[in-house]
């Protein structure tokens, strides 16, 4: 934050107009203000506009000072001040109060203000809801200028009542007058309601009729102690809701969802109920308790009372606490865990609207919590795990997005730009104003669906924000669809496009969250991941670069072995297995040792003579240094993956499940190749001693952990040896395999011994989650150059 001082000669009975820009609509920022003034026996006026909170006040110069020196230090606890800037002004005479103004029906300028997220169940509200006799006692939609809905109903900046989906319902006396009150936590709280003037709640069957029920949350727990599934409608979309602890209730959505395997988000009433499954240390339950109150993964303690198929072949649980009043009262009620996961066909975006509830979710659920506020848009529930005693989002979403993240410096003079991403985990990034707004979780491009909520949120963000773009980036590859959206969208507004190769994108977005400046030097990047186009055409996904903001030079990579059968090696883990086999020992070598795999059978049923003739001839069979296709051939190997994989991921997450219950340390050897260019990391060592210890009977567990340990060894040792030959100032860390947590540690206490800094990502996600802000940080630095 930063603070203008103003002219400080002034008389000491001064009027000032004082700018204040950051997160401060929609928290409580105005009533803060007004109470300031009284305080101060300040007199003017303060209003949300286009820009943030602007505030006109007169009165002695002192307590001027005091009141700037307040608003930076005091804010509530949702608010993020940015700057305060402040200049003369001369107050109109007969000025006899500070009042709370409207909003300015227009405004000259552009929209510059931020908006909230959405923030959890604040303890005031729960407990006004659970207190017999309150006005709002059982209330599903109660919320305060702390906590409640924000992005979720926000339909235009400013942030005032009338700009959401909240204008639907008129305040009754009673809840006028706490809005109007400045002694009253509600006082100016734009989603105010009660159960007389605001959003009401309804049960309904899965045909679609509604349940006639005295009561219609204690309906919908009733019929999950049954055993049903419940589709009800959140904050930001539908979730659907089961017993955690029924094995027939979480088997029986499993097979609705079609979902064999995929782990479930999980919910319960409070941390001492989380606590009976999972552990959870200090830092995560803070994370759990927090006003973003995401998805936290934690360690499973044990299985009793919960589901064994919640997460099969899982070290980890998600747990999130209520996210609002309706989650808050359902968990209290049941008493249990709730498996709550989001209310989507599969591959599809979550549903927001009700008569899509039923169109879509028919199938799945047995009964609907229904109500009558709109969703301003749709946002799935937030992601995060603590690795090295820092809180890693891995999915950035509700209660997260979009606060804005101020540019590294030497950023401050670059133009705005739109980046939009990859083709998986899609999400975009706006620069404007010397900071980045990096777009909730969308979802997988390759779902027309959910291209077509990518193309809306391209709009909704533009119009939200205000958002002009002169430059558009996008990554490299020819057949994303994001990359053909900005293709287009470049011819149709004559803007410059910048293409960002996948993984160099990955690693600004980790040097930009950690405020390396522009002009920081070099730094030597780990990208590790599952694919990404390369710059000569070939698939990456193994890679150490050396790079700034501007540009890379590939040093090093995994050896590349074929893909076979292209796209079907993603999700079939035995074609890796079979090219890395043969290329560590040949056909013959991967015969003979097909019997000692715990996983050989499955390589052995197949037609490996029609695949080897496809990779020697290279039909269907690219190259690629893969490293998450390397984790999925061991984990096929180890006997840990299926033969079809049914969600991204299953396989490396298995491998990371097995190797965290082991103690042992010890790392696989790599062999690095330094007479090519770039220099090869060779795996083949590695399955040399995999096999060794297969043969004596070394557990699967110590096998899986040495593995990890093993390629962190060899990454880390290599990268030092990079940045020391070329003066790197630091080592930065990205892509989607940094979200295993085993990994990632181990790097960091490998790197930890450099003096070099580790960029590590944190708050941006390493996946290709994060990758529209790498993108668009290159691609302001370029317009910079």
């Amino acid at each position: 934050m930063t603070i203008d001082r103003g002219d400080r000669d002034a008389p000491l009975s001064v009027g000032e107009r004082i700018r204040v820009r950051g997160l401060v609509q929609g928290v409580g920022f105005r009533p803060f203000v007004h109470a300031l003034a009284q305080r101060l026996a300040l007199l003017g006026s303060v209003h949300n506009d286009s820009e943030g909170v602007l505030i006109h006040v007169a009165g002695e110069r002192a307590a001027i000072e005091a009141l700037v020196a307040a608003i930076s230090d005091e804010a509530p606890a949702l608010a993020h001040v940015v700057t305060i800037e402040r200049a003369p002004w001369s107050a109109p005479s007969g000025l006899v109060t500070f009042a709370i103004a409207s909003s300015p029906a227009e405004h000259g300028g552009r929209n510059t203000a931020g908006v909230v997220p959405d923030a959890r169940i604040c303890a005031a509200c729960a407990a006004e809801i659970d207190t017999p006799g309150e006005r709002r006692y059982r209330y599903a939609f109660a919320s305060c200028t702390a906590c409640g809905p924000r992005f979720s109903i926000i339909d235009a900046i400013p942030y005032d009542r009338p700009n959401t989906t909240m204008r639907d319902f008129a305040l009754c006396a009673p809840c006028r007058s706490e809005y109007d009150s400045p002694a009253d936590r509600r006082f100016h709280a734009q989603p105010i309601a009660c159960p007389d003037c605001g959003p009401q709640l309804w049960l309904e069957n899965a045909a679609g009729a509604r349940v006639a029920a005295d009561d219609p949350l204690t309906a919908a727990v009733d019929a999950l102690r049954q055993g049903k599934i419940l589709a009800l409608k959140g904050l930001g979309g539908f979730h659907l809701a089961c017993d955690a602890g029924s094995e027939a209730a979480v088997d029986a959505l499993r097979a609705r969802k079609r979902r064999p395997a995929k782990p479930f988000a999980l919910m319960a009433a409070d941390l001492e109920a989380i606590r009976r499954f999972c552990r959870a240390d200090a830092q995560e339950a803070a994370l759990l308790l927090s006003p973003a109150a995401p998805i936290v993964l934690l360690p499973w303690r044990h299985h009793e009372g919960l589901a064994a198929a919640v997460a099969p072949n899982q070290s980890l649980l998600g747990f999130m606490l209520p996210t609002t009043p309706l989650h808050h009262l359902l968990l209290n009620e049941f008493g249990g865990a709730l498996v709550m996961t989001s209310g989507n066909v599969s591959g599809e975006p979550q549903v927001i609207d009700n008569a899509d509830a039923q169109r879509k979710l028919g199938g799945f659920a047995d009964c609907f919590l229904m109500h009558d506020r709109r969703i301003a848009r749709r946002l799935d529930d937030s992601v995060a795990r603590v690795v090295g005693g820092e809180t890693r989002l891995l999915r950035h979403a509700r209660g997260y997005a979009p606060a804005p993240r101020t540019l590294p410096p030497g950023f401050a003079a670059a133009p705005p730009v739109l980046a939009l991403g990859g083709e998986m985990k899609g999400a975009i990034c706006l620069t404007r104003n010397d900071e980045a707004l990096l777009s909730h979780h969308l979802g997988d491009l390759e779902e027309p669906l959910t291209y077509r909520e990518f193309v809306r949120a391209i709009d909704d963000y533009a119009q939200l924000f205000d958002h002009r773009p002169s430059l558009l980036a996008a990554d490299l590859h020819p057949a994303y669809r994001s990359s053909a959206w900005a293709e287009q969208a470049a011819a149709e507004r004559a803007l410059p496009l910048a293409r960002v190769q996948h993984h160099h994108a990955h690693i600004a977005s980790a040097m930009a969250e950690r405020g390396w400046p522009r002009d920081g030097g070099r730094v030597v990047g780990i990208a590790l991941d599952g694919i990404g186009y390369g710059s000569d055409g070939t698939v990456w996904g193994g890679e150490i670069l050396l790079c700034d903001y501007m540009d890379f030079t590939r040093m090093a990579h995994l050896k590349p072995v074929p893909l076979p059968g292209g796209a079907r090696a993603v999700t079939q883990p035995w074609r890796n297995l079979l090219a890395q086999l043969d290329a560590a020992f040949g056909t013959e070598g991967t015969a003979a040792c097909l019997p000692a795999l715990p996983g050989g059978a499955i390589l052995a049923a197949q037609q490996l003579g029609v695949l080897r003739q496809a990779m020697a001839r290279g039909i269907n069979s690219p190259p690629s240094s893969s490293c998450g296709r390397l984790f999925d051939a061991v984990a096929a190997a180890l006997a840990l993956a299926p033969a079809q994989l049914s969600f991204e991921g299953e396989a490396a997450m298995a491998l990371e499940a097995l190797a965290s219950g082991s103690a042992d340390t010890r790392g696989y050897p790599f062999a690095l190749d330094t007479a090519t260019t770039p220099w090869s990391i060779d795996p083949a060592p590695m399955w040399r001693a995999l096999l060794d210890d297969l043969a004596a009977g070394v557990p699967i567990a110590a096998i899986a952990a040495r593995f990890h340990f093993g390629l962190a060894d060899a990454f880390c040792d290599c990268a030092l040896k990079i940045a020391k030959a070329n003066d790197a100032q630091a080592i930065a860390l990205g892509g989607g395999v940094f979200q295993n947590g085993l990994l990632l540690q181990a790097c960091l206490a490998r790197l930890s011994a450099s003096s070099l800094p580790v960029l590590s990502p944190a708050q941006i996600p390493a996946n290709d989650g994060g990758l529209a802000y790498g993108q668009a940080i290159i691609a302001a630095a370029r317009a910079l150059a």
